[in-house]
């Protein structure tokens, strides 16, 4: 069994496809209708192969129910070498820099901006020294 994507509620899906295309630079990998005329896009990250599909439904929807931001997910995690400039062009794009850097000796700049709909998106900013960096072992973007 292995992870494949992970899904979230959007209250406007054309504002938060801006947002995740143009803003963090996701690919759109397809979309579709769904039951109930919801309607879904499925995006990647073409350097780490990472999906999130983003779903909306129309009101009178049974899916429809009452919006509450973040409701079962906690923050999507981006590792880029550009977490300020990241963070200006997504506050351009409808976010909300929510919590700004706090590591006094500067190895890791996390930036936490709340997407349109209060979703919180960490951007990492990892520094040179190699021990500091995650897993992967690669800033992106």
């Amino acid at each position: 069994m292995g992870l494949i994507y992970f899904g979230i509620r959007v209250t406007d899906l054309e504002r938060s496809l801006r947002f995740y295309q143009d803003g963090l630079g996701l690919v759109r990998l397809r979309g579709g209708r769904m039951p109930h005329g919801g309607r879904r896009v499925l995006l990647a990250d073409p350097g780490t192969g990472q999906r999130v599909e983003l779903n909306w439904y129309p009101p009178g929807s049974p899916y429809a129910t009452p919006y509450v931001p973040g409701e079962g997910l906690d923050h999507l995690g981006f590792s880029t070498g550009k977490a300020a400039d990241i963070a200006r062009r997504l506050e351009r794009l409808g976010g909300r820099v929510v919590l700004r850097p706090t590591d006094p000796d500067g190895v890791r700049q996390n930036y936490y901006v709340g997407d349109p709909d209060g979703n919180w998106i960490e951007l990492m900013a990892w520094g040179t020294s190699r021990k500091s960096r995650p897993a992967s072992g690669k800033a992106s973007r």
